[in-house]
């Protein structure tokens, strides 16, 4: 069920699996996908799918200073190619791969287990079987059960494509975290920070974009909005043309859903959002390939196993115990940042790019298998302030 990233890599898998597939969505795959997907080129050169980029940069680049003098106005170098997917290279691809397959335009309301089959009602009355379901339809699934934690934090963020009075940020540069807060008012100030992720698409078009992280409840629109123009101003920087405005809001801290439970998910409804950076995509694409031959192989045992059976396999794969421990690891770190304010963010990120780049990269990938993660997380801690370790271990309020 879905047809966005999520759903369009795992069936792309399923089908080249050789198995039977029926796809269900409130919507045509086909239909433009509205957001932007960044990803580090060599995340996705090592998945052979360099192509699927549409822009990429080698100038790259985060502020971490206050912005109120020299020092503050230097940017820390990454020395490691970022880009954008072309959203619709990218869908054109995983249709391809998806071969013959309809959707049907349907939208789930309910989803029944009935021994051997799950079966999927929609609201034209229609009902489909199958062996096993895959809820891909994103985290705001109301099909999947997961614990309740408490308020869910999410990053919001605000952006524009447009043209400008003069360039936001330097030539052919890309910009993952401004941090600066010299844009601010005393009284914004004494908010959740956030920061500029912008970059430089050629031509005289820029990407600008504000953005909180994760916070519960989280960071207005309008507030991100105004913040921007905030920022800009105090630059002497004007919008002269909006070409397009994205809206993004999504969870960082979503429980792990209840890993027995007959239905199966993959991508946002299997709370597949990296709870330190934020990105997911990167991870549909390693991830889909292993579930699906899995699930594969669990199809053709004799006798043939039920749904439940069939979920819990794929469960199995999907979160590994080490990928839990993984994302417990990262959950933790997640409340601790959550309960820094702006200086200490500032403080934090500035140490932890000073991290060798294989460290800092994998740790925001989440390719570093669970052992090497600890040892990232505890040479972060001994090349942190003293200020910055207290809030790691009892967060910034009890400091």
């Amino acid at each position: 069920m879905g047809a966005g990233p999520a759903a369009l890599c795992i069936v792309a898998e399923l089908v080249e699996q050789g198995l039977a597939v029926t796809a269900l969505a409130s919507h045509t795959p086909e239909q433009p996908w509205p957001n932007t997907y960044g990803i580090w080129a060599e995340e996705l050169e090592s998945l052979g799918m360099a192509s699927l980029l549409g822009q990429r940069w080698t100038n790259t680049v985060s502020y971490f200073g206050d912005g109120d003098n020299e020092e503050g106005l230097a940017p820390i170098q990454h020395h490691f190619d970022y880009g954008l997917f072309d959203p619709a290279a990218l869908q054109d691809s995983l249709l391809s791969r998806c071969g013959e397959l309809s959707w049907n335009v349907e939208t789930a309301v309910s989803i029944k287990v009935l021994g051997r089959d799950t079966e999927v009602l929609c609201h034209s009355g229609n009902a489909y079987r199958a062996r096993v379901v895959i809820d891909a339809s994103g985290h705001r699934s109301r099909f999947i059960r997961r614990p309740d934690h408490g308020p869910v934090a999410e990053q919001a963020a605000y952006g524009v494509v447009g043209r400008f009075s003069s360039s936001p940020v330097e030539s052919g540069q890309f910009v993952l975290m401004d941090f600066r807060p010299d844009h601010l008012s005393d009284e914004q100030r004494e908010k959740p920070p956030s920061f500029l992720y912008a970059m430089d698409f050629g031509e005289g078009i820029f990407f600008v974009e504000e953005t909180s992280l994760a916070c519960a409840p989280p960071l207005s629109w309008s507030e991100l909005r105004e913040r921007l123009h905030a920022r800009l101003s105090h630059r002497g920087v004007e919008i002269k043309e909006v070409i397009h405005e994205e809206y993004c809001l999504f969870p960082m801290n979503l429980p792990l859903p209840d890993r027995r439970q007959p239905l199966l998910a993959f991508g946002g409804a299997a709370s597949m959002v990296h709870p330190a950076s934020g990105y997911m995509v990167g991870a549909l694409l390693r991830r889909a390939p292993a579930l699906a031959k899995h699930l594969a192989m669990a199809l053709a045992v004799e006798p043939p196993l039920d749904s439940s059976a069939l979920a819990r396999e794929g469960w199995q794969v999907l979160w590994s115990p080490e990928l839990v421990q993984r994302h417990r690891l990262y959950q933790f770190g997640l409340r601790r940042l959550m309960s820094f304010d702006e200086a200490r963010l500032r403080s934090f990120f500035a140490t932890f790019f000073r991290l060798p780049r294989e460290d800092w990269a994998g740790f925001l990938a989440n390719t570093l298998p669970l052992p090497r993660l600890l040892m990232v997380m505890l040479r972060l801690f001994l090349l942190s302030s003293w200020e910055i370790r207290l809030g790691m271990l009892f967060g910034a309020s009890s400091t």
